[in-house]
Order: C-alpha cells, then structure tokens, then sequence
C-alpha cells in the first residue's frame, strides 16, 4: 500500500510540477489579459493570447462574461499563488506540499466543474476545447490524490518517529 501511494505521489508530483510550471507563467501573461485592457500588453502576447482563443473556439476569453471575470480574478488571486508555491515545494522537496497540492487540486476541480457546466450546458463549446480541458481535469484529479496520498503517510511516519524517539530515551 505505501508503494502504491509512493508512486503516485512520484506521478503527480511530475504531473504537477509541468502543470504548476504552466500556470506559474501563463497567468501572469495570459490570464491577466481577460480582466486588464490588453493595451498593458506588448503585441506578441496579445497576439498570441488571441490566436489561442481563436485556435481553441474559447468564446470566453474571447469575449469573456462577468462570472468568468470573476473565475480569473479567484484563479489569480488564489490558484497562482499557491501553485507557485506549490511549484518550489515539490522542487525544494517541503512537507506541506502535500497540503498546497490538495488545495490547488480541489480549486482547480472546482474552477473545472464551474467551465465544463458552462461549455456543456451553453451548448457553444466544441469538441476541441472540452478535449483542451481534459487534461486539466486529469491533473488537478492527480494533485488531490497527492494531497491525500501524502496526508495518509504522514501519520504513519509521525508514530514511527515517535516510536524512535521513544527507544532512544530508554536506551
């Protein structure tokens, strides 16, 4: 069982660290631009932000509603930070990356939840941009079992030294 959970912590932290990457320097480049005039912005990343909504249909970026103003606003003030430092947690090897990477899991399935009900309900979604968020999903899925897998160790590994420091004292 502890393998088990070994190796997908191993996976999500890998999954993860490419995933945190990702939202470490996409969303001060590109998310930014849904809720600030994009005259703030050099060209290239205007650009580049509006050949991605027009490559992926993202007709909420493109012409983004207030409730998905309001998700940007929540993603940057919430999910950027913690998965920043998430990001240097799993890298510098911390012991609360565990607990960052249940909550950057947990906000993103939540976010997830939130666009897929939008895209799917709306009816306005094409196939290409559900597929676009699936791997998403599979991440932010794998970060909560992180988290999970991590907190389920952490007794363990608390009675164990416990229990050592216990033997040193009688010895």
């Amino acid at each position: 069982m502890a393998t088990t959970m070994a190796i997908v912590s191993k996976a999500a932290d890998a999954a993860g660290t490419l995933f945190l990457l990702l939202i470490a320097v996409a969303a001060p480049l590109f998310d930014f631009q849904v809720v600030l005039p994009r005259h703030l912005y050099p060209a290239p990343l205007v650009g580049v932000y509006q050949w991605f909504a027009a490559e992926f249909d993202r007709y909420l970026i493109a012409d983004p509603p207030p409730f998905f103003r309001g998700f940007v606003w929540l993603a940057l003030a919430f999910l950027w930070p913690v998965c920043v430092a998430n990001l240097y947690g799993i890298l510098a090897r911390r012991r609360w990356v565990a607990t960052t990477s249940l909550m950057a899991g947990v906000f993103m399935l939540t976010y997830l939840s939130a666009m897929f009900g939008e895209m799917l309900g709306s009816g306005r979604a094409k196939p290409k941009l559900v597929w676009f968020y699936v791997p998403f999903v599979v991440i932010a899925v794998a970060l909560v079992l992180r988290g999970l897998c991590s907190s389920l160790q952490a007794p363990a590994a608390a009675v164990s030294s416990v229990e050592t420091s216990a033997r040193k004292k009688r010895v």
